[in-house]
């Protein structure tokens, strides 16, 4: 087993036992494997770390000539209201940069595990589509879609994201603005897919947080509400959360290192 999976030991502070009898004789992730079945129901719940693995920049990243904006200053509404043209460039600027990079083996891993068991799910506060181009069908937008569009004021969604080629604000037919389809700062979460992700956690039977930081709410307390109704739950980070404490399992490591692993398992 590769380095980078933690030891499978209760002394460990990231990692806590399954059982005291599979101490020492198993791994963590051939433990996770014998647990994710063809009837199992299984959910991941997805942040920055699995897009940043593809080459997208965080939120905070910044260059050029938008380094002199904090990203507070541009993804709100009141900014957007002031300067629609200003902010509808800047997410031009980060779509092209979504759409210069390719889901990576992490996002394949989901979709391929999408199609061994029953039921399945992907909860994702990314908003760069890399799940849905990576195969995955059930895929829940917390946070929304950057290539989605919708008017703020009659509501008209867009399947695509609309840009000034003019120098103007983006207008509807209607005469309202046309923004991002994404949630912006001080916005709270589309009510219906929160309430979905919120289904799906409490009735999963695995759980796993992968590449997210566990700070942002609602969105991390899905993880609590999986524990509390009796899901198994795994982690999978490059460095220990805000989360790592409640997790039954924790991997520390690239989502697209350690999923294919689990794939392997999951064949033999």
């Amino acid at each position: 087993m590769k380095n980078h999976l933690t030891p499978f030991s209760s002394s460990h502070p990231l990692t806590r036992m399954i059982s005291s009898s599979s101490a020492g004789t198993e791994s963590a992730l051939d433990s996770l494997a014998k647990r994710m079945t063809s009837d199992s129901y299984v959910v991941f719940l997805t942040g920055a770390g699995v897009s940043a693995e593809s080459g997208v920049p965080t939120f905070r990243s910044s260059d050029g000539l938008w380094k002199k904006f904090k990203p507070e200053e541009l993804a709100n509404f009141n900014a957007f209201i002031k300067n629609p043209v200003l902010v509808q460039s800047w997410y031009r600027h980060r779509t092209e940069i979504v759409e210069n990079v390719k889901p990576n083996k992490g996002h394949f891993a989901m979709a391929e595990i999408e199609s061994k068991v029953d039921k399945f799910a992907v909860i994702t506060q990314n908003v760069d589509n890399l799940h849905q181009r990576a195969g995955c069908e059930e895929v829940i937008e917390l946070h929304g879609n950057i290539f989605r569009s919708y008017c703020i004021d009659c509501k008209e969604q867009f399947d695509v994201q609309l840009f000034s080629e003019n120098g103007e604000p983006i207008i509807c037919r209607c005469g309202g603005l046309v923004r991002p389809d994404v949630v912006w700062f001080g916005e709270m979460l589309p009510i219906d897919a929160f309430r979905l992700a919120e289904k799906h956690a409490r009735k999963c039977d695995l759980f796993i947080s992968v590449g997210t930081s566990g700070v942002v709410y609602p969105a991390a307390g899905l993880s609590s509400l999986a524990k509390s109704s009796g899901a198994f739950l795994a982690e999978i980070n490059t460095e220990p959360t805000e989360l790592s404490s409640i997790m039954d399992v924790t991997f520390q490591g690239k989502s697209g290192e350690i999923l294919p692993e689990l794939i392997s398992l999951l064949e033999s």
